[in-house]
């Protein structure tokens, strides 16, 4: 697109679809937008773009008519701006087809895919080459990531240098391309953190996910580097048929990055990183947890990798912050402690409360979760989200969200998973939405108790909610 153009988003609140956006208009296009709901923090960026957001959906959203449509994954058959636009034979694609043909060709792409910690460690390894590009302003790079990182303030940036970074997501394209998104990347390098059973409304079992990953390492070229988790048979079954380098990181002695002697002090991660069976360095940064680590580790792998200095990657992580909605503080009221978490998978919920633990040892942790992704609101992981709740002291859920999509017998049933982890002794309740939980659980939080809210939505105003409450009270 060589010229000035007017592109349309339909489904312009979702977090790559809005860092599209901001990407397009540095470019100068003429950008708008329409979703069924804006919601934080993408609205709010949108906001700052001064790019406005039409709600709800519908054909006038396409007036004056533009030059191109961007179709979201979340819309299908039956929208009204899909289905004037295939009427009108309005020239249309979708957000990855348009990032492959316009932001990544020529570049160098470093993707970062994987079933957990994507988001965390694309920011991770942007903030990297941020770092080092005081030194050496050639590597600046261009990124796309999947939430807003806050190093930088924003999900997205644009360099007239080679390198880009992209999280790759696995999620399907749009209602006319079923393929995952990050098969458009094409990588050069790759980094592969953990592959599990995910996206249970497009994927029919664990075996459909490792075929997406499989294809993905099979893109990476013979020069490219793979940086690969250690601790998953799945990952090791995917990069099983790699042509390229492959670099194992993890707390395997055996592989080329070992973590060792980590630990959580004076509010800040700490260990020893081991390459090749020698010391490399002592990291340090202040974000929490055993997967926050690793998600760190996989990023300085891949950074090494491609020739970022040691010191680079010393001085990144000891400043990097976060990403907003990862273990994201909100609030402090009277000595309770609300936290923030994109919770998508029992997986993730579980190492979100292991890390507050490492935290706040002596605290009373509440889980307060929102089955809201397409995989928690199915059955079909229920044990493992008793599992991963149990590593709360008091959890709190409230009912499936949209429930009425999903047929009886797929969806999960809330009140079997309080059963379940009342008997294992984590009092919990169910309550059917935030309005009633704020109004149940208010009373009995004191101070020192930390409140983790789970939700991979705006969970109906949860987090303005509950602390107005705290407040009044």
């Amino acid at each position: 697109m060589s010229h000035v153009r007017h592109i349309h988003l339909s489904a312009i609140c979702g977090t790559a679809m809005a860092s599209l956006a901001g990407l397009l208009q540095l470019q100068g296009h003429r950008i708008s937008g329409s979703d069924k709901a804006a919601y934080p923090p993408m609205s709010d960026m949108l906001r700052e773009l001064g790019i406005r957001v039409l709600e709800p959906y519908a054909e006038s959203n396409l007036e004056p008519v533009p030059d191109l449509v961007v179709i979201g994954n979340a819309l299908s058959r039956g929208n009204p701006e899909v289905e004037r636009v295939l009427d009108q034979r309005i020239p249309f694609t979708s957000m990855a087809a348009l990032m492959h043909d316009e932001f990544l060709k020529g570049r160098e792409s470093l993707v970062v895919a994987g079933t957990h910690g994507k988001t965390t460690t694309t920011s991770m390894l942007a903030w990297i080459y941020q770092v080092a590009a005081r030194e050496n302003p050639i590597l600046e790079p261009s990124f796309l990531i999947g939430g807003v990182a806050e190093n930088f303030g924003t999900s997205f940036q644009l360099r007239p240098t080679r390198t880009f970074i992209i999280e790759g997501d696995e999620y399907d394209t749009a209602f006319f391309d079923k393929g995952p998104k990050f098969l458009h990347y094409f990588p050069d390098a790759l980094i592969l953190t953990h592959v599990e059973f995910d996206h249970a409304d497009i994927y029919t079992d664990l075996e459909a996910v490792k075929t997406a990953f499989k294809r993905l390492v099979n893109l990476v070229p013979r020069r490219g580097l793979l940086v690969a988790y250690d601790g998953s048979a799945n990952v090791t079954e995917c990069i099983g048929r790699a042509f390229c380098r492959v670099q194992r990181y993890g707390f395997s002695p055996d592989s080329s990055w070992q973590l060792r002697n980590l630990h959580h002090l004076d509010d800040r991660t700490h260990w020893e990183l081991w390459h090749d069976g020698a010391l490399w360095a002592d990291l340090e940064m202040q974000l929490a947890g055993e997967h926050n680590a690793l998600n760190a580790t996989a990023a300085a792998a891949l950074a090494a990798g491609q020739g970022i200095s040691k010191e680079s990657v010393e001085m990144a992580l000891a400043s990097f912050k976060s990403v907003k909605r990862r273990l994201e503080v909100r609030d402090v009221i009277d000595g309770i402690t609300i936290i923030d978490d994109f919770a998508h998978h029992p997986t993730a919920i579980r190492e979100t409360l292991r890390a507050l633990r490492s935290v706040y040892p002596a605290a009373r942790i509440w889980a307060v979760l929102e089955p809201r992704s397409n995989t928690l609101r199915r059955k079909v992981l229920e044990h493992d989200l008793v599992e991963s709740l149990r590593n709360a002291d008091r959890a709190i859920l409230a009912a499936v969200y949209q429930q009425q999509r999903i047929p009886d017998g797929e969806r999960l049933h809330p009140e079997d998973v309080v059963k379940a982890l009342n008997g294992a002794g984590i009092p919990t309740e169910l309550h059917p939405d935030a309005d009633a939980i704020v109004s149940a659980i208010a009373p009995q939080l004191a101070a020192g108790d930390v409140v983790a809210i789970l939700s991979n939505g705006g969970f109906d105003g949860i987090y303005e909610k509950l602390p107005s409450r705290l407040r009044k009270r």
